[in-house]
């Protein structure tokens, strides 16, 4: 199969999943967490989380997990560098509780992918402090971005991809934090910044997923984009299914004889 198809069938694959997560949005949960830096860590040791954000697709309600809000229950929040682990644990531990509570739901995240930054780190952060958590499948893992680069293009939007779609789309960014500002937000012991970033994200990831069901989100990409490979899908066809191309080009050959035959007459 040629590249051309390829892409063509990876980009009606995208939208035909994005179009299954608005049918059920009651069914799809939109996360997004903050944590400590994930590079610059020669001790070898894994980022700690400070907060995370689940919004419901389909009713805007969105749960909060935070270090800062497990400190202000038990009344720690003048120690929590002391208390960390087990103010972070008890946070975790919260959120898999939730996790549990909503097996089979799908989880439509941002670049949540490995062990630096994802599923997976939040999972190995857990077992490290003592937690067993509750596993989120593969399949019920949703990356909007990787959707997105399937549906309009690699080159869709500039880099970083998340904050040029919301200026382009103008998406109102309170709150918002980039990863560089989050971790140097955690350096600087911010929490409640950390926190108001990752609920606003959230909220910024579901509009971006309802504009692009929509048709209504701006990107780089255009029409024109996608005529460029049309030429290129037609001989990658016409070469891989020969039988096709055979019946058509005698076809061909018919219509041209006839075309002569009238003439002549």
């Amino acid at each position: 199969m040629g590249a051309a198809i390829r892409k063509l069938q990876k980009r009606k694959k995208a939208r035909k999943i994005l179009s299954e997560l608005m049918e059920n949005p009651e069914h799809v949960l939109v996360i997004h967490y903050s944590c400590e830096s994930f590079y610059d860590r020669p001790n070898g040791t894994s980022p700690r989380i400070t907060s995370i954000a689940v919004r419901n697709f389909a009713t805007g309600q969105t749960k909060s997990f935070s270090v800062h809000q497990i400190a202000e229950r038990r009344n720690l929040l003048n120690t929590i560098d002391q208390e960390y682990d087990v103010l972070e644990k008890e946070m975790l531990d919260e959120f898999y509780e939730y996790v549990h509570a909503h097996t089979g739901f799908k989880w439509l995240h941002w670049n949540m992918r490995d062990m630096n930054y994802g599923f997976e780190a939040i999972e190995h952060r857990h077992k490290v402090l003592g937690g067993k958590p509750s596993e989120i499948t593969e399949q019920n893992r949703i990356d909007l971005n990787r959707l997105l680069i399937d549906i309009y293009g690699v080159g869709y939007i500039g880099h970083p991809r998340l904050t040029k779609l919301i200026e382009l789309n103008k998406i109102s960014d309170k709150d918002f934090l980039t990863g560089s500002d989050e971790a140097q937000a955690f350096n600087n012991k911010e929490y409640v910044r950390l926190h108001f970033s990752t609920l606003r994200k959230v909220d910024i990831l579901a509009n971006i997923a309802d504009r692009a069901d929509q048709g209504l989100l701006k990107t780089n990409s255009s029409w024109k984009d996608d005529l460029k490979c049309v030429p290129q899908v037609t001989g990658e066809w016409f070469k891989e299914n020969w039988l096709a191309s055979l019946i058509l080009g005698f076809v061909s050959i018919i219509g041209l004889i006839i075309g002569i035959i009238q003439l002549v007459k």
